[in-house]
């Protein structure tokens, strides 16, 4: 494991360089929190989702959906940086009820980039321009994915397994969700590939993020593609996780903040961490926290993160400024 003092020296005539790993909303956050600390940001985003106006266009027109895309977009924008007509406009849905209707106007931005460029990458990264963003956003994959879960909890047999597929499906499933895999959408039984790109910024990052986020629909989907998951564990960066201010109704349901960790090892049991940072008010048994990631190799971190009067929603400030404790500490 790489010292905090080599570290620094890898990047003290630059700025850090940071990779957060995600989707949805608990992305959101953490890039949101990272632009405090750095301006070099990269997000890889999950490709996955099915659901809404990215499902709609996925199963339309065959793309990856560009929902998480846009948002992490706009969450390295920032309607600070005296772009807000863009922020807003890529945020705007159409309302109605004709073909428009629920569309975000950055998704249909990004699918037409996605087609006339035919590269996401490419295409990402002149939306990033268009927006003036400092970092990059990257798909995990640059083809469309699927989500598999084994699922208990349905039947009247309680230990009784069954197969959901869909991210909708399975981050709304009222059973306990066992383990997850993923399918390429062609219905190879190749495993999924990486975006060359994705791997490139981990393996060259300073500190690589895990979390906050939909446990098994956004998180955990990075571990589960083989060229990813070999940079995530190799990477010589600090590897923190954010934890959830409160479990998801579906997907984590009863979920102790420590039963998170442990769902980590058992898809990804080669993976370490250096931190693991929760909100000291959503950890009812510290101890036992401690002790789960201290089997990830991490340190944990307690602080207050969440927003004042909104529980699940986690502060930018406070978590950036509990990040960076994290960081001088490993």
């Amino acid at each position: 494991m790489t010292s905090s003092a080599s570290r620094h020296q890898r990047h003290q005539h630059r700025p850090l360089r940071a990779v957060a790993l995600g989707g949805g909303h608990g992305l959101h956050a953490t890039l949101t929190a990272l632009r405090e600390i750095t301006p070099d940001v990269t997000a890889v985003v999950t490709v996955a989702d099915d659901g809404g106006s990215s499902g709609r266009l996925r199963r339309e027109i065959g793309l990856l959906p560009p929902g998480d895309l846009r948002k992490a977009l706009t969450a390295l924008a920032g309607p600070e940086d005296g772009n807000l007509l863009w922020h807003k406009v890529f945020g705007h849905r159409f309302g109605g009820t004709g073909a428009l209707a629920g569309h975000a106007v950055g998704n249909l931005v990004l699918a037409g980039l996605f087609e006339v460029i035919g590269d996401p990458v490419r295409a990402l990264d002149e939306a990033a321009r268009l927006l003036g963003v400092s970092g990059r956003v990257l798909p995990m994959c640059t083809e469309p994915l699927d989500i598999e879960a084994d699922v208990v909890g349905l039947d009247e047999d309680a230990s009784a397994v069954r197969r959901i597929r869909g991210q909708v499906a399975v981050a709304t499933t009222p059973g306990r969700v066992r383990r997850i895999r993923l399918h390429t959408a062609d219905g190879s039984d190749d495993p999924p590939r990486a975006c060359p790109e994705a791997v490139r910024a981990v393996a060259e990052a300073d500190v690589v993020l895990l979390g906050p986020g939909s446990w098994f629909t956004s998180v955990l989907p990075h571990l589960l593609v083989p060229e990813l998951h070999d940079a995530i564990v190799s990477t010589a960066a600090a590897r923190v996780v954010v934890l959830n201010l409160v479990p998801q109704p579906g997907e984590t349901a009863g979920f102790s903040p420590e039963r998170h960790l442990d769902v980590l090892c058992e898809h990804a049991p080669r993976l370490r961490m250096d931190a693991v940072i929760a909100d000291a008010d959503s950890v009812p048994t510290p101890d036992r926290l401690r002790r789960a990631a201290t089997a990830l190799g991490a340190r944990t971190l307690l602080d207050r993160v969440a927003a004042a009067g909104a529980r699940h929603r986690h502060d930018p400030e406070a978590l950036a400024a509990s990040l960076s404790r994290a960081l001088a500490a490993v």
